[in-house]
């Protein structure tokens, strides 16, 4: 009884003693929240970690959600107590709005419940122009008064004024002041909505942080509905099938710009 007594003490002391000996890795945060600024070309985060155990922790990989972040850890190896970090660079390009990248990090912690940690980087972009709506349209032989698009600019930007051109002389284009600072209103109008008909507007801001980069909406008048009495041919069905897509499908984002 005794024997059996000291080997259930001894079991318990090697497992209290193994508790006490582990490794573990805790983080200030695992999610950062980033605004960057209008010209800046990368976003930063930073990922503090300290091993709070008392063995050394190892990095088995440390892998980024996609190829426009990188990840980089100061050290292979944290010894018990040591603090470090882990850098997450995503580099904007052209991106903008919500950007959400993450970062996998792999340690040689034998529990699975610490030994991968996804840190989350979250970038919101503001593009040069926030363009609503993207697509302005009349009906067939409706009255061809102006409807507005709202361009807002960023107020980093110091745009002035907003150039807007049609791709066909069947639309104009004026653009005014609008109601709030750094907003601009585009008033589009048919010169006829008795046929059908589809242009490009090209806008391009002055700003001298721009490096020639063009934003593009569209403005559309349909075509005239089938009649009851009319024929439906195939390429009939076919026109108005790609007109109810292009309408049911985003223009392209006028917030991003053309490279």
């Amino acid at each position: 009884m005794n024997t059996n007594f000291s080997r259930l003490i001894g079991i318990l002391a090697l497992a209290a003693l193994a508790q006490s000996a582990r490794a573990e890795l805790k983080w200030e945060q695992t999610s950062v929240d980033l605004r960057p600024g209008f010209n800046d070309k990368q976003a930063v985060a930073h990922f503090n970690y300290e091993n709070v155990g008392s063995t050394p922790v190892h990095f088995k990989s440390v892998h980024a959600s996609c190829g426009c972040t990188t990840a980089q850890t100061q050290n292979e190896q944290v010894a018990p107590g040591q603090k470090g970090e882990i850098t997450a660079t995503f580099n904007i390009g052209g991106r903008t709005g919500t950007q959400v990248k993450t970062v996998t990090v792999q340690t040689d912690d034998p529990d699975p419940a610490r030994s991968t940690t996804v840190l989350t980087l979250k970038a919101v972009i503001t593009p040069l122009l926030e363009i609503q709506p993207t697509l302005v349209y009349w009906q067939s032989g409706e009255e061809p008064k102006p409807k507005i698009i709202t361009a807002k600019a960023n107020k980093d930007a110091a745009i002035k004024k907003l150039d807007v051109a049609s791709s066909t002389p069947d639309f104009t284009a004026k653009v005014d002041a609008g109601s709030a600072p750094n907003e601009f209103r585009i008033s589009v109008q048919p010169r006829d909505t008795s046929k059908a008909v589809y242009a490009t507007l090209t806008i391009k801001p002055d700003s001298p942080a721009n490096t020639g980069n063009t934003f593009a909406v569209a403005a559309r008048v349909m075509p005239p509905a089938p009649t009851s009495g009319t024929a439906v041919t195939p390429s009939s069905k076919a026109a108005v099938s790609t007109i109810r897509h292009d309408l049911a499908t985003p223009a392209p984002t006028a917030g991003s710009p053309r490279q």
